[in-house]
């Protein structure tokens, strides 16, 4: 008891934190308390935006607070380590934009789970600023939950949550492009799947990114499921048209997506077309393979370039991909 006591004297000038107790996901884990101290050295250590000497701090009053409390929990959500100040990933990807002009955002789809953490590990360490988990026809919650989570474990860039459905949304990520696919025929998908899923974002405490999500061409999961009226690759204005209008309404993320799989990626022209008149960040995806296209598109004013189909399906992809982020940086 009293060498309990001293230590907390000793580590009474260092700042509380807030631990984030889930009772869903106690139902799966059960920690001894070793085990809990590794991990939450572990969770602490791969936090991005913190100071080292702040990770070491918060470290220190985790331990104490475990041994004072002989607690078996699951902490879930790295901002419960940083003292309840939300440390925006729109800012870091602002700033990240301004550093490199163009970054890349690897789509890991949540339904070919094989691998992810390592290949989440992989493109951080070739120089991805963060990498997106989802999928058009992902149905498995539980499943993308388990995914992200052994991602966050690997990583220290940001996980970014790119639902095609409300089962899209994980307690664990640190972000979701939350957006509307603003040429739908089908209300479901432009308002609809965004209440049902506000809710569980709120509660996760998922930082939100406003995302306008626009499907260019036609024939890929994505627009078959969501239902969309494809915009023709040709038709530039129909795509600025639409980019205003997600201005206008607020939304600081533009989404063209060609869908995984596509085969033509957007042009360099509708790029710099939309990017004339759209001040937000511009993320582009769909049917990029090779370094050329990527650096073309880069060119025409993309802040975001998402690759998938390449990582999936392309046994040269590290190289690839490797060359891609060097060639789209300025």
């Amino acid at each position: 008891m009293r060498q309990t006591k001293t230590k907390d004297r000793a580590n009474s000038n260092l700042p509380s934190i807030k631990v984030s107790l889930n009772r869903e996901a106690l139902k799966y884990y059960y920690f001894g308390p070793i085990r809990l101290v590794r991990i939450v050295i572990t969770l602490i250590r791969n936090v991005p935006h913190i100071s080292k000497s702040n990770k070491q701090t918060t470290i220190n009053r985790s331990l104490v607070f475990i041994t004072k409390s002989n607690a078996y929990i699951l902490i879930y959500n790295y901002k419960a380590f940083t003292n309840g100040v939300a440390h925006k990933i729109e800012d870091y990807i602002q700033s990240e934009v301004k550093k490199y002009g163009t970054l890349c955002f690897p789509l890991i789809d949540s339904e070919n789970s094989a691998g992810a953490a390592s290949i989440a590990k992989k493109v951080e360490g070739m120089g991805a600023s963060a990498v997106l988990v989802g999928g058009s026809s992902a149905i498995d919650q539980l499943e993308l939950t388990e995914i992200v989570s052994s991602i966050k474990l690997q990583i220290n860039i940001p996980v970014i949550l790119f639902p095609g459905n409300v089962t899209g949304v994980s307690p664990r990520a640190d972000a979701i492009l939350f957006s509307t696919l603003l040429n739908s025929e089908d209300p479901y998908f432009i308002t609809e799947a965004q209440a049902l899923g506000a809710l569980s974002v709120k509660k996760y405490n998922i930082e939100p990114l406003p995302t306008g999500y626009l499907i260019i061409g036609e024939g890929t999961t994505a627009w078959f499921i969501g239902r969309a009226r494809g915009i023709p690759f040709n038709k530039y204005r129909i795509a600025v048209m639409y980019s205003l209008a997600a201005q206008y309404l607020g939304m600081r993320f533009l989404y063209l997506e060609a869908g995984s799989g596509a085969m033509q990626s957007i042009s360099p022209q509708m790029v710099s077309a939309v990017r004339k008149h759209y001040e937000g960040i511009l993320i582009v995806g769909g049917g990029i393979r090779a370094p050329e296209t990527a650096k073309e598109i880069a060119k025409a004013g993309a802040d975001v370039i998402v690759i998938s189909t390449m990582i999936e399906q392309d046994g040269s992809w590290e190289d690839k991909l490797s060359t891609i982020i060097k060639e789209i940086r300025r």
